[in-house]
């Protein structure tokens, strides 16, 4: 858990994975700037898209990767580049809800990592609603519900494991060892299509 006395808000690095995300990573990237202005970082790590996804993003991050495609990988590449102790792990199809840095700073008060809620844009609502009921009962997450830690957390578990599928569910398992996450109510909106 982090001392809410050294926690900044702005101070949070969000690591966001992308393979052939042309249609969707602009628009989220440009909400996101608001928050880079505030201090916030961005960090893109593209997996070898053969779309505009890295050309899309060198304007509106400030970090643009490329990582052979594999989503663990790629969000622990971009962990390491980050410069924040703060990480928060975002599918390029998804947005934060208003306050998210203050929500999370928050959160990693009294947690070492958790989530955020999800509503899905192209599914029916108890589809989400299974998703959030399951997560807070399992202490299990999904990528679309917008992980995030302190960097001591990740580090703690080696992060994600590189190897697909269900790299975000493996990577609650692990963070479970440590502690159970900070289940937020705000929800993300999420396309959902992976």
């Amino acid at each position: 858990m982090a001392d809410t006395a050294t926690l900044n808000p702005a101070h949070l690095s969000i690591v966001i994975p992308v393979l052939n995300e042309a249609a969707t990573l602009a628009a989220t990237l440009e909400g996101l700037q608001p928050l880079r202005r505030r201090g916030a970082e961005l960090v893109v790590v593209d997996g070898e898209s053969t779309d505009r996804s890295a050309a899309l993003a060198l304007p509106l991050a400030d970090t643009v990767m490329t990582a052979p495609p594999g989503r663990g990988a790629q969000m622990n590449l971009g962990a390491s580049a980050a410069g924040f102790d703060t990480l928060l792990f975002l599918r390029a199809d998804t947005r934060l809800p208003d306050g998210a840095p203050e929500r999370i700073q928050q959160a990693l008060s009294t947690h070492r990592w958790g989530r955020f809620d999800v509503s899905l844009t192209h599914r029916p609502g108890v589809i989400a609603a299974l998703i959030n009921a399951r997560s807070r009962l399992t202490g299990v997450a999904t990528g679309a519900q917008a992980m995030f830690m302190t960097r001591a957390a990740f580090a703690a578990v080696g992060g994600f494991p590189e190897r697909p599928p269900r790299e975000d569910i493996a990577m609650s398992r692990q963070l479970k060892k440590q502690g159970r996450p900070a289940c937020l109510k705000a929800r993300v909106t999420s396309a959902g299509h992976r």
